[in-house]
């Protein structure tokens, strides 16, 4: 059967084009149901790390730092080596579900139910867009994935330089202030959650042409990952948005 897919390029960071290291003698072979599973196993895991930091942990707030800073450890351990992704993804969900309880207590805190209408936000996007890759309506063309990974890396260099100007005493980007509720902040939000929905697409893409080509069992885990970070991204920078929309009222 012809091969649907046109390249392994992916604007998650995670997911690169040397992500499958493919070959074709693997007994035991990565499939879209492994991947889905592994998927599901941690989320599961990441949910239950934040409702017990949401809960025990968030009054004192001492480990969000710690939490997010051992998260980008893993995960770079995680990309580096991903024969050993069934160790350590389980632990980047449970140290980004920590960092993200306590992170969503801080805005809950702030507008009260707005964390329940951010993952059902987050939901709703990653099941429609499922179902529109499914049904072929969008099709991540080279072109497609070549403008979500140019956005993507767009984004990237702004969410950089809006550390390093907060870090040296600045405001950081206006842009980026979740206080700036004017119309070119909310339209900035708008713009990231449509790539960083774009990037379930090509996730979704990247991931069934790993599995049709064969790629070694252990990367469903390694693929999972890739998948969590696009919707924890995509689930902050809702939050964000909604954050933005309700110091309107």
């Amino acid at each position: 059967m012809k091969n649907q897919h046109l390249s392994y390029r992916s604007g998650n960071p995670v997911l690169t084009s040397n992500a499958f290291n493919l070959q074709s003698d693997y007994s035991d072979k990565m499939t879209i149901g492994g991947t889905v599973n592994k998927t599901f196993l941690t989320l599961m895991i990441l949910v239950g790390s934040a409702y017990y930091s949401w809960t025990y942990i968030s009054v004192t707030n001492i480990l969000l730092f710690p939490s997010i800073i051992g998260a980008l450890i893993v995960g770079i351990i995680t990309i580096r080596k991903k024969i050993w992704a069934p160790i350590t993804v389980p632990i980047y969900g449970v140290l980004q579900g920590i960092f993200l309880g306590i992170f969503s207590n801080l805005f809950n805190s702030m507008y009260d139910g707005i964390v329940i209408t951010a993952i059902s936000y987050t939901l709703c996007i990653l099941f429609a867009l499922l179902s529109i890759y499914r049904l072929g309506i969008i099709k991540p063309t080279e072109n497609f994935k070549l403008g979500v990974a140019a956005a993507t890396s767009g984004i990237a260099i702004l969410y950089v330089v809006n550390l390093l100007m907060s870090f040296f005493g600045g405001s950081g980007i206006p842009l980026m202030d979740i206080n700036n509720s004017s119309m070119y902040s909310i339209g900035f939000s708008l713009f990231v959650i449509v790539i960083a929905s774009m990037n379930l697409v090509v996730d979704f893409d990247f991931i069934e042409e790993g599995a049709e080509k064969g790629a070694p069992k252990y990367m469903e885990w390694f693929g999972a990952f890739g998948l969590m970070v696009t919707l924890v991204w995509l689930y902050l920078e809702i939050l964000k948005l909604l954050a933005k929309l309700n110091s309107r009222k």
